[in-house]
């Protein structure tokens, strides 16, 4: 079945995207829930004129997306925790922290689109590598050292 995206959906597709579901996924959840609607004729027709006059708009986005991924690119960041006395940290660091701390060096970056690399969380001292999403296809990696507070 062939379905025009409302909003994004994990694993599946972007915003205004015309993906193929198979159609008990599509009929069950994804119309319902409203995050999609069917891709009929007259559907595509709108969707074809609304895409053409959304196109100006997407280079912006895209620009101001590069020159972003442009200053993250390279940048290393400290994230404060208590830790004990053998490098182990009370807690873990998480994607909120970084939010937090690059906000406060003026960078505006959703925390659901910040992923921490690596097989665990980050329980200790030490420098460590995340993954911010910006922009649908572009990202920027960023190094965060956990420092002791």
């Amino acid at each position: 079945m062939e379905i025009i995206l409302k909003q994004d959906v994990t694993n599946l597709g972007h915003k205004d995207d015309i993906v193929i579901v198979k159609n008990g996924y599509a009929t069950n959840y994804l119309i319902p829930q409203g995050f999609a609607t069917l891709a009929t004729s007259s559907a595509k027709k709108m969707h074809a004129e609304n895409m053409r006059q959304r196109a100006h708009k997407e280079t912006k986005l895209r620009e101001d997306a590069i020159s972003l991924a442009a200053k993250l690119e390279g940048l290393t960041i400290s994230v404060g925790a208590k830790a004990s006395t053998t490098g182990k940290i009370f807690g873990s660091v998480t994607n909120i922290q970084i939010a937090e701390v690059l906000a406060a060096k003026g960078i505006d970056v959703e925390r659901k689109n910040i992923v921490i690399l690596g097989d665990s969380a980050v329980k200790e001292l030490g420098l460590f590598d995340a993954e911010i999403k910006i922009y649908r296809d572009i990202k920027s990696s960023i190094k965060f050292e956990v420092v002791a507070e």
